[in-house]
Parts: structure tokens; sequence; C-alpha cells
């Protein structure tokens, strides 16, 4: 399946079928070439697509961690609210780790939840994300779109940004080749998945699993 502006942006009722949708063709998400098994090559794991990563973190910082994650995974926003926070101030803010978090969308809705934080602008994307998270249960309804506008307004996005944001078939054509990408060459098949340094991760880990694979990279530095 691909995404194009037409499946969420339809019949004056943009994005509602993705929730009923949740789950659905999730199989052709992952047909086409073979996955990558646990240990894909650096450069693989270094093409963050074409729009590129949004990192925050020190780029001195001798562990980087890439997370691919879905905007309307519980598990994704479980770690978001739990997880993140102390990664953030024991690893991120200590110039330790440097950290990006890249687009898996499972359905439609989770691509415009990341359309929506990609045009917010660099230093808005990772605050939008995590508010996307945090309000999981407000925008992943029926009608998703009023809530959606209310975040964005949050963000200083107005009503006809936000529209063209939705309509941007090239940021959507960016979103799904940073997913595709992620499906063939790294095998990622769930969300959320994490690579420390190219050591891949699964699932909903605490900030002791990371630390237990973050911490023997500073002991040797």
């Amino acid at each position: 399946m691909r995404f194009t502006r037409r499946r969420f942006v339809t019949a004056g009722v943009p994005l509602s079928f993705a929730v009923t949708g949740l789950g659905a063709g999730l199989a052709s998400f992952f047909s086409g070439p073979a996955r990558a098994d646990d240990n894909p090559s650096p450069a693989d794991l270094a093409d963050a697509g074409p729009d590129g990563d949004i990192m925050i973190g020190s780029d001195q910082a001798p562990v980087t961690v890439i997370e691919y994650a879905s905007m309307t995974c519980p598990h994704c926003a479980h770690f978001s609210e739990t997880t993140f926070p102390e990664l953030q101030k024991r690893y991120i803010d200590t110039g330790k780790v440097r950290y990006t978090l890249r687009a898996f969308p499972l359905d439609a809705l989770s691509a415009a939840g990341f359309m929506l934080a990609r045009c917010g602008g660099k230093d808005k994307y990772m605050p939008m994300v995590e508010t996307l998270f945090a309000k999981q249960p407000e925008w992943i309804v029926k009608e998703p779109l009023p809530p959606l506008k209310e975040i964005a307004k949050q963000f200083g996005m107005g009503e006809s940004q936000f529209n063209e944001c939705l309509a941007n078939q090239k940021l959507l054509d960016s979103i799904q080749a940073v997913r595709d990408h992620a499906a063939q060459k790294l095998g990622v098949n769930s969300t959320p998945t994490f690579f420390v340094n190219g050591k891949k991760l699964v699932g909903d880990v605490s900030i002791d699993q990371m630390a237990k694979e973050i911490d023997p990279y500073l002991k040797a530095g």
C-alpha cells in the first residue's frame, strides 16, 4: 500500500478512514524485497531519506540512537512519555547520546501526524511529536481533523498552513520512502524499533534496557 493525499483528504472527512483501517493492509506494507537481518550496514542505517534526520544532542556524542516509530502506536507513546524524558535528561542533554526519531507510519493517520511535525520546522519537530504522542486519545478518533488542527495551532500553525501541509504529496512521499527503506534494508517490521550504535532493539524498552546498551560505550570512551 502506498500513501497518497487522496487516501486521507477525501470526501470532506480527512483522515477518518485511517482509524477504522488501523492495521489493515499491513502485510502489503512489508511486501517486496526481503528484509534485512538485525545487523544492517552502516550505510543503510545512515540513510535518513530525502528530507534528512532532525537530530537532538551533541554531534560529538559517542552513542547515536535512532528510533523508528508510528504516531498512532500506543507503545511508542508510552516510550515517549516514560522512557524518553529520562533518556534525554541522562544522556542526550549531557552530550552522551545523539538521538533522532524517524517515521515508520503503520497507517495514513500516523503519516499525517509526521507530516504536521515536519511542517512545524526543526525546532518544533520533537516537541510536536511528543505532544502528539501524549494526546493520542484526543486525535485517534472518528473525526481526527479538529483535534489535529488544535494541536497544530499550539505550535503556531494556522488553518491554511495546516491544510497545505497535509496536501504536500512530496512530503508524504518522503515519509513513505523512510518507512520503505527501514522495512526493506533495516529489518524494521514493528514499532518502536531502536538502533543503538547500530544494535537493534525492538519494543517499548525501559531506561534500564537503554542504559545497558549505552553505558558500555561511555566506559570505553
